[in-house]
């Protein structure tokens, strides 16, 4: 799950396009790259989450899964990329 997009569906940042950059148990930490980075990601329940059937690309998730340092500009180029290809 770690590398997917994800919306918002309850709280002050409903409908929020967020990626999944760590998951415990119940809870998912997400990250915007604007308002939540990867430092300091917003935590929530899996059930106040939509997952979107759409993953980072190939690069970015490896380093998502490796634990490895991702910047929050790479957080916002991806979510960028998605949002010009649906809006097409």
């Amino acid at each position: 799950m770690i590398g997917q997009l994800a919306t918002s569906k309850a709280g002050h940042d409903k409908e929020r396009l967020y990626v999944i950059v760590a998951q415990k148990g119940d809870d998912v930490y997400l990250c915007d790259g604007d308002l939540r980075l990867p430092e300091k990601p917003k935590k929530k329940r899996m059930k106040h989450i939509q997952p979107i059937n759409d993953f980072v690309d190939e690069k970015l998730c490896s380093r998502l899964l490796n634990g490895e340092k991702v910047y929050g500009e790479e957080i916002k180029y991806a979510l960028k990329q998605y949002l010009k290809k649906t809006c097409i």
